[in-house]
């Protein structure tokens, strides 16, 4: 599978909330931050306890891709989140850095 193809299959699970297969697609040790800033997550554990908390929170949450570019090992997505009916919606940018066919650090723009 190409950097684009996993990109895509790790939105279509964060979609259908499918959290073993979304997890699958990071690495053991993942790290999170916003652009320019501290990791704020380390680690596949901690990655899967907040996205389990956070579709607990929004079972309705989606995320639409508006843009997607790729440059060698990185995936910028554009995506606009929205949590529910109700709920907020808002834009954010994901940069995927890829090691091998996994995910390894994503840095958001919001």
């Amino acid at each position: 599978m190409s950097v684009t193809d996993i990109a895509q299959a790790q939105l279509d699970a964060y979609n259908a909330q499918d959290l073993g297969v979304y997890c699958s697609y990071f690495t053991d040790d993942v790290v999170v931050a916003d652009l320019n800033g501290t990791p704020n997550l380390n680690g596949i554990k901690a990655y899967r306890a907040r996205y389990e908390a956070a579709f607990a929170q929004f079972p309705q949450n989606k995320a639409e891709l508006l843009n997607r570019m790729v440059l060698g090992n990185t995936v910028i997505d554009h995506e606009k989140v929205i949590r529910g009916p109700e709920g907020p919606v808002f834009e954010v940018a994901a940069i995927y850095t890829f090691r091998g066919d996994k995910i390894a650090r994503v840095d958001f723009v919001k």
